[in-house]
């Protein structure tokens, strides 16, 4: 009778002690999706492919055969850094409460987060490792800028630095609840967080820290395409946990953002390799592959948002404007953006993110997509608050990338190796290691 007593007192106190033992049981499962949760689980491990390895090989064939091991081993340790800094404050600073700008510190090292507490219905923890993967990717993404010539000992202190001051008070202003995503625009799964800002970096990168020995007159061929389709394939299909994982269900919305990423990748391949095909009388296996890349970049800020005509439109345009960008900066402009970046990530990200504002239209017949963002009912409206998303993203990434790679040079003694160490390679100066022994 006592242990009876004693139990209902104790029940009375946990519910008139703020509800604790309830949310306890929340956090518990009561609320634990495990469909939702077993698809994010699979889809942080699609876009970490997309990565390690598939960015690597991807750049590494691109790049000369001296300088493949430095490629690789700048995607790997990249992907190392990127992610410590991630769970220390990354993470708190980009989803943490904080302000419009930037989160708080009050996540840092995951505190106060255990293994059973929620970010909606997947544990919490899962979701700041989906979110790690494209904190991975990104600055990642820019060493194609600055590829065969800057010093190991830079690119470790560039991306660090621009993982915390750029990518993650962007990440804040479109997923964390700052003020892009305040003013309803629409980003699914990195059109500005990831490729305008990796993009517009890249630019940066390669002006600032100027072009490769002989650009552009000396020939400077992709070593090894076989190894570069590889990565692409593998690009491909990761992007699927990329742009329907966004979605962070197992639902609808994440099948139909997986069937309009695969039309877009398709049409931007075929439309580029139609291109070459007119203009230089065959189409290549790299500009395929581009395309291909150039559709899924393009696509990707839209996902969520448009049907399959629209995909079909966007990967098409993405072809067609990011095959031409690419010309105009490295024939034109004479940027040797190493591996077209900016052309093929960051134009890809511009034009995707303003066509997500067309194509979300429901009036448009079978181009027609699902709704304008809450309190935007027109256009007009839509388009225009993705035009702040644009060209805010990339005014502050290009000045802070500046900055930042301007510091950086002075603390490594300039951001360059030397003229012999880049005649030799990097992969022998930087690493002491060659990748082919034949």
């Amino acid at each position: 009778m006592n242990r009876a007593v004693v139990l209902c007192l104790t029940l009375i106190s946990l519910l008139m002690s703020g509800g604790a033992w309830a949310d306890e049981m929340q956090l518990n499962g009561a609320q634990l999706n495990g469909a939702n949760t077993g698809w994010i689980l699979t889809s942080t491990a699609l876009v970490l492919l997309m990565t390690l390895p598939g960015l690597a090989l991807f750049y590494g064939g691109l790049v000369r055969k001296k300088n493949v091991l430095s490629v690789l081993m700048q995607c790997f340790a990249i992907g190392s850094i990127s992610s410590v800094l991630w769970l220390v404050v990354g993470y708190s600073l980009a989803f943490g409460e904080g302000n419009g700008f930037i989160g708080d510190f009050s996540k840092m090292m995951m505190h106060g987060i255990t293994k059973d507490a929620l970010s909606g219905d997947i544990p919490e923890s899962l979701f700041m490792l989906f979110q790690m993967t494209f904190a991975v990717i990104t600055p990642a993404l820019i060493i194609g800028g600055f590829a065969e010539r800057m010093k190991f000992s830079a690119v470790l202190l560039f991306c660090a630095f621009w993982l915390l001051a750029v990518y993650v008070p962007v990440t804040h202003w479109v997923w964390g609840g700052g003020w892009l995503a305040q003013m309803g625009v629409y980003d699914f799964a990195g059109g500005i967080v990831v490729h305008i800002t990796a993009g517009t970096a890249a630019l940066v990168a390669a002006l600032v820290v100027g072009p490769r020995r002989g650009f552009p007159k000396t020939p400077m061929v992709p070593h090894n395409l076989t190894m570069t389709v590889t990565g692409a394939g593998m690009l491909w299909v990761g992007w699927f946990g990329f742009n329907g994982g966004s979605a962070l269900t197992a639902s609808g919305d994440a099948s139909m953002a997986m069937l309009v990423t695969h039309i877009s990748a398709a049409a931007g391949t075929l439309t580029w390799a139609a291109i070459e095909w007119k203009k230089f009388g065959k189409a290549s296996v790299l500009g395929a592959v581009t395309g291909m890349v150039a559709g899924l970049g393009t696509i990707t800020p839209a996902s969520g948002f448009v049907g399959p005509g629209g995909a079909l439109v966007i990967g098409i345009s993405a072809g067609f404007v990011c095959f031409y960008a690419t010309l105009y900066i490295k024939h034109k402009l004479h940027i040797d953006d190493s591996l077209d970046v900016f052309p093929v990530h960051g134009v890809g990200g511009i034009l995707g993110t303003l066509l997500a504002g067309v194509f979300s239209a429901t009036t448009l017949g079978m181009f027609s997509g699902y709704g304008f963002s809450e309190g935007i009912s027109t256009m007009g409206e839509q388009v225009g608050v993705q035009l702040v998303g644009i060209f805010s993203t990339f005014i502050y990434t290009a000045i802070v990338t500046y900055i930042l790679l301007k510091l950086v040079g002075l603390m490594t003694s300039g951001l360059r190796v030397t003229e012999e160490q880049e005649v030799n390679g990097l992969d022998q100066s930087e690493h002491e290691e060659t990748g082919y022994n034949l």
